[in-house]
C-alpha cells in the first residue's frame, strides 16, 4: 500500500484500461489525471525528499502524521505533494469498471455507523458537493474502527495517524471539468456507479 512506501516514490499503474470507466469518466480526463497531475505530486515528493535526504527511509505514513511538526516552507511543499500522492493513490484504487459491493465487517460497519450504503454514499456526496474551491473528502476509519466523513481543502491530508481512508472523492476540478464541466452534481453521481469496494487500498483492516 502506498502508505508504506518510501522514497524514491513510483506512479502506481492503474489496474484497469484509461477508457474502461466510461461513460461515467473519460478516457481523456484519465489520461490526464493520472499521467501528468498524479505523476506531478509524485515527481515533486522525490524532489523534497532529495533535497531533505534526512527523510529518504520515511515513508509516506511517516511524512504525513509528522508533517505538521516540519518548519516552513518545508511543511507546505510535504503537505501539499505528500497529501496529493496520498489521495490520489487511495482515488484511483477505489475506482473500477466492475460493479461491486460492500461486503463482510465493512458493510456491517457502514450499516451500524450511517443506517444503510445509500444513506452513507449520500451523505458523503452532499459533503463533497458543498466543497468550496478545491479540496477531497473522505471516507475513514478510526482506531476503533468507527466510521467517518471528513473534507480536506486543496491536498491537505486527513488526520492519517488517527484515521485511515477507504475511499475518496476528488473535488478538483481536473476530476470532472473536461467531461462535467461546473456540473459537479453530474460526477459525484457518476463516482457512486464505478467505486471498487473489493480494493486493496482497504487492506482488510476493518476485519481486524
Amino acid at each position: 500500500m502506498i502508505l508504506t512506501m518510501h522514497y524514491p516514490f513510483e506512479l502506481p499503474p492503474l489496474n484497469y484500461p484509461y477508457d474502461a470507466l466510461e461513460p461515467y469518466i473519460s478516457e481523456e480526463t484519465m489520461h490526464i489525471h493520472h499521467d501528468i497531475l498524479f505523476k506531478n505530486y509524485i515527481n515533486s515528493l522525490n524532489v523534497i525528499v532529495r533535497n531533505n535526504m534526512l527523510y529518504k527511509d520515511w515513508n509516506l505514513l511517516t511524512l504525513l502524521t509528522y508533517v505538521d511538526d516540519f518548519e516552513e516552507p518545508l511543511r507546505t511543499l510535504v503537505k501539499n505533494s505528500a497529501g496529493g500522492v496520498l489521495s490520489h493513490y487511495v482515488y484511483f484504487e477505489t475506482l473500477t469498471p466492475h460493479h461491486t459491493e460492500p461486503k463482510g465487517a465493512l458493510l456491517q460497519a457502514i450499516n451500524r455507523d450511517f443506517g444503510s450504503v445509500d444513506i452513507m454514499l449520500n451523505f458523503m456526496v452532499d459533503k463533497a458537493f458543498t466543497t468550496f474551491g478545491s479540496g477531497n473528502t473522505w471516507l475513514l476509519y478510526d482506531t476503533s474502527f468507527n466510521l467517518r466523513i471528513l473534507s480536506t481543502p486543496n491536498q491537505d491530508p486527513p488526520p492519517i495517524e488517527i484515521l485511515r481512508p477507504l475511499l475518496v472523492i476528488d473535488m478538483w476540478e481536473h476530476a470532472f471539468f473536461l467531461q462535467y464541466h461546473n456540473d459537479k452534481r453530474a460526477y459525484l453521481d457518476a463516482w457512486k456507479n464505478i467505486i471498487n469496494w473489493d480494493a486493496p487500498v482497504y487492506l482488510k483492516t476493518i476485519e481486524k
